[in-house]
Order: C-alpha cells, then sequence, then structure tokens
C-alpha cells in the first residue's frame, strides 16, 4: 500500500478539491477528538484513496492497529458513500456507538467523509414519468439533468428543479454527455425504440446505475438486439431493468418512488426488506401467493 504521511496541507486540499470535482473518490478521516498520550492529534487528516493508498497522517505516534483499522472503515465507506464518525481505542479496536473523549478518555473519534463528484442522475425521456423521477431525484439532492429530443418536453420552465435541460438528439446527446462513475441514468422515453437507441450508447460507459423502464418480455428484446450486436453480456447484464422496486407502482409519482428507492438501496448497500416484523410477515405472504400464481400459470 502506497502512503506519503508527509503530504502539505495544501496538497491535501487540492488532492480533496480533484476528487469533489472529478473523481475518482476518496475518504477523508479527520481526527475530532483524541486520548491524551495515544500520539493522534485532533485536527490531522488521513485521506484513504480508491486504490488502497493514503495520503496524511494521524500523527506521528499513532499505533499501526488504528491507522489500519481506519483504512478498512474508510475503504468500506467509499462505495457507501458513507459521512460518519467512528470511535476507536487507541489500538484501533471499533467501539460501536458514540462515546466522547470527555465520557471516556481513552476513546479517538474520526469522522469519516467520502469526498466524490455529486450525483448526477440523467433522465432520459421528459414526458410524465421523466418528471417525477428528475423531480425526486433533486428533492434527494441529485444534480438533475433530463434528455428529450422534443422541444415541448425538454425547456426550463418545465423541469424547473433540474440543474441542466437538453433539448436534442438522443444519440448525439447521449454521445457528449460527461457520464463518471457517479452518474445514474434513467431511461423512460416514449418508446422502446428510443430507450434501445440510448441503452446502446449508456452501456458502454462504466457509471453508477444504468436502468430502462418497460416490461420483462420489452425489455429482454431490447438486451436481445444490443447482444445480437456484440455488446458484452457482462455490460448488459448490469442494466436495472424492470426498473425500480417491486411496489405494484401505477402513477408516475409511484413509479419514481420505486426507482429511487433502487438509486437509494444502490448507494447504501440495503436490501430492500421492511424493517418491521408486520412488514416482513406482508411480504412473504405476498410472495408466496405470487410463487403459488406463477406454479399453476
Amino acid at each position: 500500500m502506497t502512503t506519503n504521511p508527509d503530504a502539505s496541507t495544501e496538497s491535501l486540499t487540492r488532492q480533496i478539491l480533484e476528487a469533489s470535482q472529478v473523481g475518482p473518490p476518496l475518504a477523508a478521516c479527520t481526527v475530532v477528538a483524541a486520548a491524551a498520550g495515544s500520539g493522534v492529534e485532533p485536527g490531522a487528516k488521513l485521506l484513504v484513496l480508491a486504490d488502497g493508498s493514503t495520503r496524511g497522517t494521524l500523527g506521528s505516534g499513532a499505533n499501526d492497529g488504528l491507522r489500519s483499522a481506519l483504512e478498512e472503515a474508510a475503504a468500506e465507506a467509499i462505495p457507501a458513500h458513507t459521512v460518519a464518525t467512528y470511535t476507536f481505542t487507541p489500538a484501533g479496536d471499533p467501539l460501536l456507538g458514540r462515546r466522547s473523549v470527555e465520557a471516556a478518555p481513552e476513546t479517538i473519534e474520526i469522522l469519516i467523509e467520502v469526498i466524490e463528484p455529486a450525483a448526477v442522475l440523467l433522465v432520459v425521456g421528459g414526458g410524465h414519468v421523466g418528471r417525477a423521477v428528475a423531480e425526486l431525484g433533486a428533492f434527494l439532492d441529485m444534480s438533475v439533468a433530463v434528455l428529450d429530443d422534443r422541444e415541448e418536453y425538454a425547456h426550463q420552465e418545465r423541469f424547473p428543479f433540474a440543474d441542466r435541460v437538453i433539448h436534442g438528439d438522443f444519440e448525439e446527446e447521449l454521445q457528449r454527455f460527461p457520464f463518471t462513475g457517479n452518474t445514474f441514468v434513467v431511461l423512460v422515453s416514449r418508446g422502446h425504440l428510443v430507450d434501445e437507441l440510448s441503452l446502446r450508447e449508456v452501456v458502454k460507459h462504466d457509471i453508477a446505475y444504468l436502468g430502462m423502464i418497460g416490461s420483462k418480455r420489452r425489455t429482454r428484446t431490447v438486451l436481445e438486439h444490443l447482444e445480437a450486436e456484440g455488446i458484452e453480456q457482462a455490460r448488459l447484464d448490469r442494466v436495472f431493468t424492470p426498473i425500480g422496486l417491486d411496489l405494484e407502482a401505477e402513477t408516475p409519482a409511484e413509479i419514481a418512488i420505486s426507482v429511487l428507492a433502487e438509486i437509494v438501496l444502490l448507494r447504501r448497500g440495503g436490501t430492500g426488506a421492511p424493517l418491521s416484523n408486520a412488514g416482513a410477515t406482508l411480504v412473504e405472504g405476498r410472495l408466496r401467493r405470487s410463487a403459488t400464481i406463477e406454479a399453476t400459470a
């Protein structure tokens, strides 16, 4: 693992700025409070990069076990987009729950904050569903872009909450769109032919999420067409389609909730399972009924 304990404050700031603008993401680990004599300095900052290398230091006398535990926590935080305070002993043993140094002088508190470009939600299709998806994405503090080739569906007045509204040819605009590893794309255009054209352009990029609306039959046909064209199966397997979680959503707003719930689940690492016993029982019953219907169909 590559380390650079002598990185200057200016160098660390420059690295953080670069990560926030273009990536790749990193975890900035800042010492909030430290036990006296631990060798860890309050205010010290250690950057853990996505490739496992580090910049900065926790202090001249920081225990190797603490540094190792922190690097492990930071590596897990990056794909989960975490911002949280972690508590350790000077030896690096993680402590569950927040315990202040004042209450327990033997502890060290470190803020881990993932620095990355803003999550961009690109909605391809400015119809009723596209508008609902874009509005909910903006509510979740995503930077929203909307693309449609119809002028009446691609103007700022229709999407006042979007950062960017693009009116133009789907293929041309997608070829020039600045995709990053933190881009989430939702294909909800007016028909499967447009979705297929858009998918062909987007699937070649390494992005965070690519979802396409449509029935299982329709979306399977689209994927089969692209597979026949020679697009790698591994890339097609990463397409979330049919899109969203199974909420039996019908209205544009309900569909938007289903889609953004899936995106949040992917970003935060959830399971989508109900948290309550009542909810779990309800879902289990519906799954059993669904399996029975399919078996007898």
